[in-house]
């Protein structure tokens, strides 16, 4: 596992949130966690991270609108949803949203570390694809 992977795991479930964040962290993983969607994003204003492990259902600012506000003011982050209950509609809306993937609590943790570097290796992959058009667009090409 990459060592420069930050990962802020954001969950209104106290218990889930800093047993995660503790088995991310024993992996080498560069881990916060926050408890609500309005630490997420002020967390994401005070510091840049590469993936977020997001919770659906959560009081006061849920998942979704989280997403849809994260996604507006840090596009540049992968978003990995977790979700107690599978439900496709609610997996599509987002993807819409601009989630890279969800998982479905409880998951085993290899799954979890599988989907933040695949969700990693995209954030890189794009960051070369947008510096590489940025070089292109500064030499008249």
């Amino acid at each position: 596992m990459n060592t420069a992977i930050r990962v802020l795991v954001v969950d209104d479930e106290t218990r889930f949130r800093t047993t995660l964040a503790k088995m991310l962290r024993s992996r080498g993983l560069a881990v916060q966690a926050a408890g609500s969607g309005e630490e997420c994003l002020e967390e994401l204003a005070a510091r840049p991270y590469d993936v977020v492990l997001l919770d659906i259902r959560m009081p006061g600012l849920g998942g979704l609108e989280t997403l849809r506000l994260l996604k507006e003011q840090h596009p540049e982050v992968e978003v990995v949803m977790l979700s107690g209950h599978a439900n496709l509609d609610t997996a599509i809306e987002l993807l819409k949203l601009g989630a890279y993937d969800y998982l479905v609590k409880p998951c085993p943790l290899e799954e979890v570390l599988l989907k933040i570097e695949n969700a990693f290796e995209r954030k890189q992959e794009l960051e070369r694809i947008k510096a590489q058009a940025a070089r292109q667009g500064d030499s008249g090409e």
